[in-house]
């Protein structure tokens, strides 16, 4: 995994950090279960099957992350006169997860 290099911070509740960490936990556990069935020379569609809903877990997990970001980020940045700031940063982010 590539070493972050993020400079901002952010407090989330503990309810948030509980929900996304769970979802994490799930898709880490997919992960593994996939990693088993190429060990176990299980056949491909299967594989693929898993791995598309890894990718479906990810998925949920950033509309989750994104959703908080814009409630609590993004209105924040609005509130305090750096909209162009971070609909900037918003909509880059947008682009990145749309790859």
């Amino acid at each position: 995994m590539s070493e972050c290099m993020c400079t901002k911070k952010k407090h989330r509740e503990d309810i948030e950090v509980k929900s996304l960490l769970n979802r994490l936990s799930r898709i880490e556990g997919q992960v593994r279960g996939v990693k088993k069935m190429v060990e176990n020379e299980i056949y491909c569609t299967d594989i693929l099957t898993q791995v598309s809903a890894i990718q479906s877990a990810l998925n949920a997990f950033n509309k989750e992350l994104l959703s908080n970001h814009v409630k609590t980020c993004v209105v924040d940045g609005i509130k305090n006169d750096n909209e162009d700031e971070v609909i900037d940063e918003l909509l880059e982010t947008i682009k990145k997860l749309m790859r």
